[in-house]
């Protein structure tokens, strides 16, 4: 026998739901159950849905348990954790109390470290990975500690570093020396800056002498000269050879 659907909806109310949801999937699934409610068989809502029956039945279910919100694809959660609170909180405990040198072997913990202290307290195995989300889960980061090459000297590093007195001695300050805006000291007399009415961007462009080439071109008054020399010259007779 079919398993039925719930009263409190109608095909109505999941067609309207199904036009105002962004999730194609959902509205696939609340328009097959619409058909239903309509009085279509499990077959034709299979038929409408693009499934079998058996999901359609599934659909059933999730909208009776959880309503129309039960019909959207979820992620599914996954295998639940290995680590308990218990075995957190004597983690966070082993941390913050740090190894020991003489039992542990290891002046800081390591993720290996961690993993063989749980497997021997709890025997609980772990990977890498998965200790290393649990621990950034707790607000725990990994340190990496500075590289240092293997043929390094202590004793030759000692010797390179200057251990004598520096030679230079501070400057006595300028109080009464005025500086400039790029830093250097003025002279007393160009402390002060004067504008003349001329200067500025604004100011009117001064008039500069027109350059010809060559010789200076005459003025008027010496053309005018020129030309009343020739028409005299034009005018009187041609002088006559002495007899």
């Amino acid at each position: 026998m079919p398993v039925p659907l719930r009263t409190d909806f109608d095909a109505a109310a999941l067609r309207a739901i199904a036009r105002q949801t962004k999730d194609g999937p959902q509205a696939r699934r609340l328009l097959a159950l619409a058909a239903i409610y309509e009085g279509a068989t499990r077959t034709e809502a299979a038929r409408i849905g693009g499934v079998t029956v058996q999901i359609v039945r599934d659909w059933v279910v999730k909208l009776n348990a959880h309503g129309p919100e039960g019909l959207i694809n979820r992620k599914p959660p996954g295998p639940p954790s290995k680590l308990t609170d218990a075995h957190r909180a004597a983690l966070q405990a082993i941390i913050e109390q740090g190894p020991i040198p003489a039992i542990h072997g290891v002046v800081r913990w390591r993720l290996v470290d961690l993993i063989q202290w749980l497997w021997e307290e709890f025997r609980l195995s772990l990977s890498k990975q998965t200790l290393s989300r649990e621990l950034r889960a707790m607000d725990y980061r990994k340190l990496s500690a500075r590289p240092r090459h293997h043929a390094k000297s202590a004793a030759a590093v000692a010797a390179f570093k200057k251990t004598s007195r520096p030679v230079w001695r501070r400057s006595p300050r300028r109080s009464a020396v005025s500086r400039s805006r790029s830093g250097s000291p003025m002279r007393p007399g160009l402390d002060r800056r004067t504008r003349s009415p001329g200067a500025g961007p604004n100011a009117a462009p001064a008039l500069q002498p027109r350059k010809t080439k060559g010789q200076p071109r005459p003025t008027s008054l010496e053309q005018s000269a020129r030309l009343r020399a020739k028409a005299w010259v034009s005018s009187c007779p041609a002088a006559r050879p002495r007899a």
